[in-house]
């Protein structure tokens, strides 16, 4: 990626340059990124299968409970 604005796509301008991090900004972000790592392959370990559970998409992922196309709420 460059900074030529002849390279940007029409009315999109370049953005501003940022001003240099802090060592605890970049000590926070480098927090951050970890934790987020860590709970990335805490997700990714293997759950165990349900067993008898509904078919489909998940009933529950819009807040209420749904089957068939009949909604209710909690």
């Amino acid at each position: 990626m460059t900074d030529d604005p002849t390279s940007l796509p029409p009315g999109q301008q370049p953005a501003a340059p940022r001003k240099p991090l802090s060592p605890q900004a970049q000590r926070a972000l480098a927090e951050a990124e970890e934790r987020r790592a860590r709970a990335a392959r805490e997700n990714a370990a293997a759950r165990p299968k349900e067993v008898q559970g509904p078919r489909g998409p998940e009933p529950t992922r819009y807040g209420d409970w749904e089957t068939k196309g009949i909604v209710s709420d909690f």
